[in-house]
């Protein structure tokens, strides 16, 4: 299904009856992985499962988004849908969505409930050595970036880019490549005491893309958060550990699997 938010075509599954749910995704990713978890919670919820602009059947957005623009997209598309009060079920990227989402307190739009898997938005200090590579980088851009440089390799500044990016970065396009820089360098961590609502928390216990110790702190940190912890599972955890993770979800919103 689609629906036109912000002069963008939003793509979205939707599945069940009974009270809104609301799935975000992850960097990268299409809504299509995320069918597992659609369907358990459609044994209880109409579920609304959008792919964000920039990922799965959506397309990108116009210039380079913020987390605050994605969350400003995921207001007006539950408005459009008539979506008022819901469940909400993130993962990575989504976890930094939700996070802004539950700091606004925007009337119109009230989460009930909220599950968190491997959820982005705690920005760490970089060890010495990404310092090290850092300033690297920065002498090599600086040096690529001059026209005498420029026009003699012009392929040279992309290709240090490429070497010192994430895999995410090197994976992403052009346009994505600056909403991934302007996402992960914004710190949400000052926003945890304002996700106030009844929160579960799961995490892979090897996850490597945000690792278990932001779950830890996510637990401390909001007023009304639980953690489960599955090992032999990293940050796609509900990949990894499908049966296990499903059945947790379900506990959590009242289901027998």
């Amino acid at each position: 299904m689609e629906v036109t938010v912000k002069g963008i075509p939003v793509c979205y599954m939707e599945n069940g009856d009974g009270e809104y749910a609301l799935v975000l995704q992850g960097w990268g990713t299409s809504i299509a992985l995320y069918t597992p978890i659609i369907d358990t919670l459609a044994e209880k919820y109409h579920v609304i499962a959008p792919d964000l602009p920039g990922f799965g059947e959506t397309p990108e957005p116009p210039e380079p988004w913020g987390v605050d623009e994605y969350t400003d997209l995921v207001l007006e598309f539950c408005e459009k849908l008539g979506i008022t009060e819901c469940m909400l079920f993130a993962h990575s990227f989504g976890g930094r969505i939700t996070l802004k989402l539950m700091a606004r307190k925007d009337p119109r739009l009230t989460v009930k409930k909220l599950v968190l898997t491997g959820a982005a938005g705690i920005r760490h200090e970089p060890s010495e050595q990404a310092k090290k590579k850092a300033k690297a980088y920065q002498r090599g851009k600086k040096l690529l970036s001059t026209a005498p440089m420029r026009a003699l390799f012009p392929n040279a500044l992309e290709n240090l880019r490429l070497k010192h990016g994430s895999a995410d970065y090197k994976a992403a396009s052009p346009m994505m490549r600056q909403v991934l820089v302007r996402t992960v360098n914004e710190d949400l961590s000052p926003l945890l005491p304002e996700c106030d609502a009844e929160t579960l928390l799961i995490w892979g216990r090897d996850d490597d893309a945000v690792p278990l110790g932001d779950g830890q702190r996510m637990e401390k940190e909001m007023p009304a958060a639980a953690l489960v912890t599955i090992d032999n599972a990293g940050h796609f955890a509900f990949v990894d550990q499908q049966y296990l993770f499903l059945r947790v979800l379900a506990a959590f919103i009242g289901l027998s699997l």
